[in-house]
């Protein structure tokens, strides 16, 4: 028996697998023997229930801490580094209480997305595997295609960001001990280009794993990564207002006339990167697009949804808290200044070797945030072709080869072939785009509202079938219509803020 790919189907014909000697089908199942006696039935299903869900396939293992690992590693992204910048365009009043209820909203409307998980009843009712698949199985008709665009352009464009910010990170390594041996004196100016090629191919070998179940322990340590650099990011932050002996700061955030690396702040310019700074805090706490692919890794009883109630809960507090710390530590150290990167605002070379351990944290992390976000559309491209093609063995067979110190690995041609292109893909469009604080703001927009309020609360009220005008309905209604302005709102934000980029940027000649 193969490991477990849980989104793909059975392959089987005439009650029997298909199956050669040096190839196996990573579409078969295992097939129950028909029991010729009743006791014999009866034994069989008994063992059949310990090693398979009541939907066939193989157990779930995931547990409240490997749940709490995925979203951790799926929250605290790269998106943490640009929360003191997005701070410093808000000011000290609105900055911690938008980032407050944007903490509330993705955990409200987390606990409803879970409880679609299984349609009809959270613990009975049929699995959904997918976001689309509860969609599909919920709400029906256009919306699934609509869904299903949005959440696979979210997550190819979270792999382009966090290919960006991975980059920045490793330059910031090369860079701080460039400035440690000469004192300050060479700028120490370098390419980016290097850098995601590097990632990339670091990717493209970990993009390899088969299934979504298998990354958890990439997650744990890059769950470890992500407290690591936050926690040095914050502490960093402390010693530079210690240093400053004051905050700094204003109540309305950054002013008219600052100069920035762009140029002077102007009246115009400050609505743009205040509804810029909307769209940074929405993608920082984003993840409800593999929420649901989450949630199917949840071993049961307890009911999954109450794990992963629990799990968010959780995992959104302790977020918030480091959240709140490093954004507010991080405009209290610099104000009007505050860097879109957090950690590239402390200088290179003092102390050096602390901020090189945090961007080594940081691309680590990032290796494992960008497997628990593609491994979904990893697995929908490949089910859907494995749907396509199920005759092929170049789509379905899996070869085992034999690899020192880890055992066999079912190599696919397929996935090797598609995962690498969307790798190389992803890179490539990053090294056309590095703009990092605009991308990670677009990619907050496009995926907030539809994502994270709109699919989760029309779920909730079809599953639970809430009246129309009743008091509940209007709540989630009036929810909805709010974050639908916000997240309107920072798309048109960001998009001006690409658009100021673009007039000083050349393609593939990006500089630090």
């Amino acid at each position: 028996m193969l490991p477990r790919s849980r989104t793909l189907p059975s392959r089987i014909y005439n009650g029997v697998v298909e199956e050669r000697q040096d190839i196996r089908h990573y579409l078969q199942v295992e097939v129950q023997p028909k029991a010729e006696k009743e006791t014999a039935a009866i034994n069989l299903q008994a063992n059949y229930s310990k090693c398979f869900d009541d939907d066939g396939r193989l157990k779930r293992t995931g547990t409240f801490w490997t749940a709490t690992s995925h979203i951790i590693t799926a929250v605290i992204g790269s998106g943490v580094l640009s929360l003191a910048w997005a701070i410093a365009q808000l000011g000290w009043v609105a900055g911690p209480i938008v980032m407050l209820l944007f903490a509330f909203v993705i955990l409200y409307t987390s606990n409803l997305l879970s409880q679609c998980y299984r349609s009809g009843n959270p613990v009975t009712g049929t699995r959904n595997y997918t976001y689309m698949d509860a969609v599909k199985a919920t709400l029906g008709g256009k919306k699934v295609k609509v869904s299903g665009i949005i959440q696979y352009i979210n997550l190819f464009g979270v792999s382009i960001g966090y290919t960006i910010a991975a980059s920045v990170s490793m330059m910031a390594i090369k860079r701080s001990n460039c400035f440690h041996k000469s004192h300050g004196k060479d700028p120490c100016h370098m390419s980016s280009n290097g850098y995601m090629i590097t990632f990339g191919i670091i990717e493209i070998i970990f993009s390899q794993i088969p299934d979504f179940d298998q990354v958890w322990w990439l997650s744990i340590v890059a769950a470890i990564m992500s407290f690591t650099y936050s926690t040095v990011g914050l502490a960093l932050g402390i010693a530079k207002v210690a240093e400053n002996r004051s905050f700094k700061g204003s109540l309305t955030g950054i002013s008219i006339g600052t100069e920035t690396p762009t140029g002077t702040v102007t009246a115009t310019q400050k609505l743009w990167r205040s509804l810029q700074a909307l769209g940074a805090i929405a993608f920082a706490y984003s993840y409800s697009a593999i929420l649901i692919e989450i949630q199917d890794t949840i071993k049961s009883p307890p009911a999954e949804y109450k794990t992963m109630k629990k799990a968010t809960l959780l995992s959104i507090a302790l977020t918030t808290i480091f959240y709140l710390l490093c954004g507010c530590m991080g405009y209290a150290a610099f104000g009007d200044h505050a860097p879109g990167n957090l950690l590239t605002g402390f200088g290179f070379y003092n102390p050096y070797w602390l901020l090189d351990i945090a961007n080594v944290a940081i691309v680590v992390h990032l290796v494992g945030a960008y497997q628990v976000y593609c491994q979904p559309l990893f697995a929908f491209v490949e089910k859907w072709s494995a749907q396509r093609w199920s005759n092929s063995d170049f789509v379905t067979a899996e070869y085992d080869i034999p690899i020192p110190f880890y055992g066999v690995y079912q190599l696919n041609f397929f996935r090797l072939l598609w995962r690498s292109a969307f790798v190389i893909v992803t890179t490539i469009i990053a090294m056309l785009m590095p703009f990092f604080n605009d991308v990670v703001g677009i990619l907050g927009a496009l995926g907030f509202w539809p994502l994270t309020v709109y699919f989760p609360i029309e779920m909730y009220v079809a599953q639970k079938k809430i009246g129309r005008w009743t008091h509940q309905w209007i709540g989630l209604q009036i929810l909805s219509a709010a974050c639908f302005v916000v997240s309107l709102a920072a798309a048109v934000g960001s998009v001006a803020g690409v658009v100021l980029d673009l007039k000083t940027y050349k393609p593939f000649k990006t500089s630090y």
